[in-house]
């Protein structure tokens, strides 16, 4: 059993940046994956980024985010982190961070969901 609690979430003027953070509680986290997901209004949950609980490799990013989406984790804390940059009104979203045993390529097959932390980029 994995718990996720995300904050950070806010209103950031476009090209603005945010970092959004996931506090994790559980046994064994090693053997997780990890997840970042996004919901923009009238859309679908989107991936975004997902990378084992440990270990540096083994990152992947949605295209539409590399380069300026970057996910880091603390692991004293048990938190992980995604910062965005240069962030466009089209990425206002609620985010939410994801955990399973393994990565899913359905992104609604994953198992474990933070509440979510809402995202809005405007002038």
């Amino acid at each position: 059993q994995v718990q996720l609690v995300e904050s950070g979430g806010g209103l950031v003027e476009p090209g603005g940046s945010l970092r959004l953070s996931c506090v994790v509680s559980g046994r064994t986290l090693s053997s997780y994956q990890m997840g970042w997901f996004r919901q923009a209004p009238g859309k679908e949950r989107e991936f975004v980024a997902a990378f084992p609980w440990t270990g540096l490799t083994s990152t992947s990013y949605a295209d539409s985010v590399k380069h300026r989406f970057v996910r880091s984790r603390d692991y004293i804390k048990k938190i992980v982190y995604l910062g965005m940059n240069n962030l466009i009104v089209e990425e206002t979203a609620v985010c939410t961070c994801g955990a399973d045993l393994v990565q899913r390529a359905d992104t609604a097959a994953w198992r474990w969901w933070g509440q979510g932390s809402q995202v809005s980029v405007s002038a």
